[in-house]
C-alpha cells in the first residue's frame, strides 16, 4: 500500500501515524507508574483509577472540541496544537508534588490526547483514496502499539537503573519529545483537497455548519450507534490496559522486567491486530470487522483475567488479548469518515469516537472500586466482558460504508 501512495498521502500518513504513536506513549506511561504511586504516595486503587479516568473524560471533550476546530480552522493546524498540548502536560505530570497536581496535569493532558485522534483521523481519512482508507487508518492505529511498546521499554529502562522515586518522574518528563513532531507537520503536511473545496463552497454560500447538526436526522442514528460502539471498544480496552501492569505485578507476582516481557507479547499482538483490522476493513467491510474483533476481545479478556493459568499460558494468551482488544479500533476511523459529510466530519467524528471514550473512561475507576471487594483480575474481566458485548450489539446495527468516495 505505501508504495502506491502519492507524496501528499505519504506525508499525511507519516504525520498521523507518528502523532498517534507519540500520543500513545504519553498516555500509556501512566499505567506503568500506578504501582509506584500507590507505594510512594499511599494512594488507593480507586484514586489511581480516578487519575486514569480524568485524562480519558477530558479527552472526550478534547476530541469534540478538536473536531469542531478542525472543521472551522483546518485539520493540519488543529493537529499541531493537539500534539503540542499533550506533550507539555505529560512533561508537567513529572513535576507534580501531590495527587491533586498530578490529577490536574493528567486531566489537562487529556484535551490534547483526545484532540490528536480527532484531527489526525479525519485528516488521513480525507487524504487517502477509498481503496486504501481502511488499511491506512489501521496502520495509523497500529502506531498506538508502537507508542505503547516505547512506553514499556522506557519503563523497563528507567525503573531498572533509577530509584522508583525518581524513575516515574523521568518517565513523564520524557513525554515532551512529541513536541518535535509539530515542526514536521507545519512544514510538510497539507490540508485535504476535499476539505478545502468544501470550505470554499460554504464560504461562497455564506453557510456556517452547526456543531449540533450531528444530533439531527439523518446523522443522529450514526452519532448514537457510533458513540455506543466506541463506549464498548474503549471501555473494554481501558479496563484491561490501565490495570494490566498492576495485575501482573500484584496478582501474578511478576518483577518489573518479567511483567515488561508479558506486556511486550500483548503489545506485539496489538500491533498485528491493528494492521489486520485495517486490512479486513477494506476486505470484508467495516461492520463485519467490528463484530469479529468485539467478540474475540470479549472472550479473550475474560479468559485472561478471570481463569487461573500458569505463567506460560498467560504469556501465550497475551498475544490474542492485545490482538483483539486493539484491532477493534482499526475500522472506526474510516467508518466515521465515510458516514459524516465534510462540512461536519471533524465534529461528528470527534464526538462519536470520544463520547465512547468519555463513557468508557469510567471503567478504570469502576475496576479500581470493585477490586476492593473482589480480586483485581475478576474486576477487570467483568467490566471488559460487558464492554465488548455492548460494542458487538452496536456494530450489528450499523450499516456498511466500504468503498465510499468522499464528496
Amino acid at each position: 500500500m505505501l508504495s502506491d501512495l502519492t507524496k501528499t498521502e505519504r506525508r499525511a500518513f507519516a504525520a498521523c501515524v507518528g502523532g498517534w504513536a507519540l500520543d500513545a506513549m504519553d498516555v500509556q506511561l501512566y499505567s506503568f507508574v500506578i504501582p509506584t504511586l500507590i507505594a510512594i504516595w499511599g494512594i488507593t486503587r480507586a484514586q489511581a483509577g480516578e487519575l486514569g479516568t480524568a485524562a480519558l473524560l477530558v479527552s472526550a471533550v478534547g476530541g469534540w472540541l478538536a473536531g469542531w476546530l478542525a472543521d472551522r480552522y483546518g485539520r493540519v493546524r488543529t493537529l499541531q496544537v493537539a500534539i503540542l498540548w499533550f506533550a507539555v502536560f505529560t512533561f508537567l505530570s513529572g513535576l507534580a508534588q501531590n495527587f491533586e497536581q498530578l490529577f490536574a496535569a493528567r486531566a489537562l493532558m487529556g484535551l490534547g490526547f483526545g484532540g490528536e485522534w480527532a484531527a489526525g483521523a479525519v485528516l488521513l481519512g480525507e487524504v487517502i483514496r477509498p481503496e486504501h482508507r481502511g488499511k491506512a487508518l489501521g496502520m495509523m492505529q497500529a502506531g498506538w502499539a508502537v507508542g505503547w511498546g516505547t512506553a514499556a521499554l522506557l519503563y523497563a529502562l528507567f525503573f531498572s537503573v533509577l530509584p522508583a522515586e525518581m524513575a516515574w518522574r523521568v518517565l513523564f518528563l520524557v513525554g515532551i519529545a512529541p513536541a518535535l513532531l509539530v515542526f514536521f507537520v507545519r512544514r510538510y503536511v497539507e490540508e485535504p483537497a476535499v476539505y478545502l473545496e468544501s470550505r470554499s463552497k460554504l464560504a461562497a454560500q455564506g453557510d456556517q455548519p452547526s456543531a449540533l447538526e450531528i444530533f439531527r436526522p439523518p446523522l443522529l442514528r450514526v452519532t448514537v450507534l457510533g458513540g455506543l460502539m466506541g463506549t464498548g471498544a474503549q471501555g473494554g480496552y481501558y479496563a484491561v490496559t490501565t490495570w494490566l501492569p498492576t495485575f501482573l505485578r500484584t496478582e501474578r507476582k511478576l518483577s518489573v522486567l518479567d511483567s515488561a516481557g508479558y506486556l511486550a507479547v500483548s503489545i506485539a499482538g496489538a500491533f498485528c491486530g491493528y494492521l489486520s483490522g485495517g486490512y479486513l476493513a477494506d476486505k470484508i467491510g467495516r461492520r463485519l470487522t467490528f463484530l469479529v474483533f468485539a467478540i474475540g476481545a470479549g472472550v479473550v479478556a475474560v479468559t485472561y483475567t478471570m481463569f487461573p493459568f500458569g505463567d506460560a499460558a498467560m504469556l501465550v494468551l497475551g498475544f490474542p488479548l492485545g490482538f483483539f482488544a486493539s484491532g477493534v479500533f482499526s475500522a472506526m476511523g474510516p467508518f466515521f469518515t465515510e458516514h459524516f459529510p465534510t462540512r461536519v466530519r471533524g465534529v461528528g467524528q470527534g464526538f462519536a469516537y470520544n463520547v465512547g471514550r468519555a463513557t468508557g473512561a469510567l471503567f478504570p475507576t469502576l475496576v479500581g472500586l470493585l477490586s476492593a471487594r473482589i480480586p483485581l483480575g475478576e474486576a477487570i474481566g467483568l467490566f471488559a466482558g460487558l464492554a465488548y458485548a455492548t460494542m458487538a450489539i452496536a456494530a450489528f446495527l450499523l450499516p456498511e460504508t466500504r468503498g465510499k468516495v468522499l464528496t
